[in-house]
C-alpha cells in the first residue's frame, strides 16, 4: 500500500473532461499501486527483500528531496521537534511495508496482498475509536465484520485449518503485519509537520524507512553480494523506486490537490482490482472465486465503515 490520503479536499466539483482526467488518474495510480505487489510475487525471493526496500525508498527520498527541503528553509517542516515523529512514520509506513512484503511474495499471491491492505481503513478506524478519536456507528462496525471476514475468508482459503498448517498463512501474516503498519502510518503521518505538502513528507519519511532498513540490506549485501548487485536486482530497486514510488505518490498528491480527499480515497477500491489484473496478465495469476467473494465482502465493509 504505497499512498495515503491527501492533505486537504478541494470544494469544487470536477465535471465533464475532469471525470475522464479523474478516472484516468485513479486507474494510473491504483496501477502504480498495485505493480509493487506483482513485484513483490513476481521476483519471489530472487532479489534481497532489505535491499530492495533500502533502494526502493532512497530512490523516493532523493527523487522528492527538493519538497523537503523548500519545506524545512521555509520552517514548514522544523526538524529538530519533528525527529522522532518522522522516524516512527518512517518506520511503520515504510519498514514494514518493505522488506517483509517482499518476503511475504515468497509464498502468497499479489492478489492476497493487494485485498489484505485494502483493509487499512478498517484499521484506522478501528484505532481511532480505541484512542477516542472517532466513534463507531452501527453501519461502521457492520462494515468493519464484513471486511474482517472477507479478510479471514482469503487467508485461510475457505479454511481454518490452513492458518496454522499452510505455509502460505504465514506469508499473509507478514502481510496483515504490514498492513497494520500502515494503518499506524496513515495516524501518525497526518500529525507530522502538517503545514507541509505530502510529497516533502513523504520525502523525510522515506528517508526514515530506508535507514530502517539500512541494517538488514546490508547484512544481505554482506551475506549475498551477487544476489544484491547484478542487473536484474538493479532494474528492480529502479522500478520499485520509480513506478509504486515517485509515480504513484505523485499521481496521488496530484489528485488530491486536483480533486478532493473524497474522490481521491476511491483509489482504495480500484487498486485491488488492479493488482488482480496484474497478476493475471503478468505472473498467470488469475483471481479466483473466493478472492472474488473475499474481495466484495472487503471493499464492501470498507466502503460502509467509511459511512457516518
Amino acid at each position: 500500500m504505497d499512498a495515503e490520503q491527501p492533505k486537504a479536499p478541494v470544494s469544487r466539483p470536477a465535471t465533464g473532461w475532469e471525470d475522464a482526467v479523474a478516472l484516468t488518474g485513479f486507474i494510473l495510480v491504483a496501477i502504480g499501486q498495485a505493480s509493487n505487489q506483482v513485484l513483490a510475487r513476481g521476483l519471489a525471493g530472487s532479489v534481497p527483500p532489505f535491499s530492495l526496500a533500502f533502494f526502493r525508498w532512497s530512490i523516493i527520498a532523493v527523487g522528492l528531496a527538493p519538497f523537503a527541503i523548500g519545506a524545512i528553509r521555509d520552517g514548514k517542516i522544523p526538524l529538530a521537534q519533528n525527529f522522532w515523529p518522522i522516524l516512527a512514520a518512517g518506520f511503520l509506513g515504510m519498514f514494514l511495508c518493505g522488506g517483509p512484503v517482499y518476503i511475504a511474495g515468497i509464498t502468497t499471491t499479489a492478489i492476497h496482498i493487494a485485498l489484505i491492505f485494502a483493509l487499512s481503513p478498517i484499521m484506522v478506524l478501528l484505532i481511532s475509536a480505541a484512542l477516542g478519536i472517532e466513534h463507531i456507528g452501527p453501519l461502521q462496525w457492520l462494515g468493519t465484520a464484513l471486511a474482517l471476514a472477507g479478510a479471514l475468508l482469503i487467508v485461510s482459503g475457505g479454511h481454518l485449518e490452513t492458518l496454522t498448517q499452510s505455509s502460505a498463512a504465514w506469508g499473509d501474516l507478514l502481510v496483515m503485519g504490514a498492513m497494520l503498519g500502515w494503518s499506524g502510518y496513515t495516524l501518525v503521518q497526518s500529525r507530522v509537520a502538517p503545514r507541509a505538502s505530502l510529497l516533502a513528507r513523504v520525502s523525510l519519511f522515506s528517508a526514515a524507512g530506508a535507514l530502517c532498513s539500512l541494517p538488514p540490506a546490508l547484512q544481505e549485501m554482506w551475506a549475498t553480494p551477487a544476489a544484491v548487485f547484478n542487473a536484474r536486482a538493479f532494474e528492480a530497486y529502479v522500478f520499485a523506486g520509480l513506478v509504486p514510488g515517485l509515480m504513484a505518490y505523485a499521481g496521488f498528491a496530484w489528485l488530491g490537490a486536483r480533486f478532493g480527499s473524497v474522490r481521491t480515497s476511491l483509489v482504495l477500491y480500484v487498486a485491488p482490482i488492479a493488482s488482480a489484473l496484474l497478476s493475471w496478465i503478468i505472473l498467470g495469476e488469475p483471481p479466483k472465486l473466493i478472492h472474488l467473494i473475499g474481495g466484495l465482502l472487503i471493499l464492501g465493509g470498507v466502503w460502509a465503515s467509511l459511512r457516518k
